[in-house]
């Protein structure tokens, strides 16, 4: 469990310190190195490849969704904060494992946890906010939703 919080912290930090300093296809590298390293050693490697695959899908239209309505300016494309949703999906049966039964706590969490490390991100030059307070809102609406929904999601795909 702790390298799976250290490996997803240091390919969170990849993808957004990159993005912040001009390398954000380096760091999103990395980060999609971090996701195959934890499909090829999962015990039931399609199944997380799935997860993966899906949670980046839904950050591709939420993401999508921020940038097209005006809420954030992403200079070099969403792709980078997809491969993040993917890390993201890395963590669902493994260092997140204890919220797949508790949505109610996961949906406070995300709907925390999104807007700070977006926040973050910010803050450290990855991605300005062009509209704060809806681009906040929907951060934590957007979170709250999708993550008890990706632990459900997580919990299906390891019981079957």
């Amino acid at each position: 469990m702790i390298l799976n919080v250290v490996l997803f912290q240091l390919g969170w930090a990849a993808c957004v310190v990159g993005a912040a300093n001009g390398y954000a296809a380096e760091g999103a590298l990395a980060a999609l190195a971090i996701v195959a390293w934890h499909v090829a050693h999962a015990a039931r490697p399609a199944r997380e490849a799935a997860l993966a695959l899906a949670a980046a899908a839904l950050g591709l239209a939420f993401e999508s969704l921020l940038v097209q309505a005006g809420w954030v300016r992403v200079e070099d494309g969403v792709y980078w904060l997809v491969i993040l949703w993917a890390l993201f999906a890395t963590t669902l049966n493994s260092s997140l494992r204890v919220l797949q039964s508790r949505p109610w706590i996961a949906a406070a969490l995300g709907a925390a946890g999104g807007p700070l490390a977006y926040y973050a991100g910010a803050s450290l030059g990855a991605l300005q906010f062009l509209e704060p307070a809806a681009m906040l809102a929907a951060l934590a609406l957007g979170w709250a939703l999708a993550t008890p929904l990706l632990l459900s999601l997580a919990r299906r795909l390891h019981a079957t």
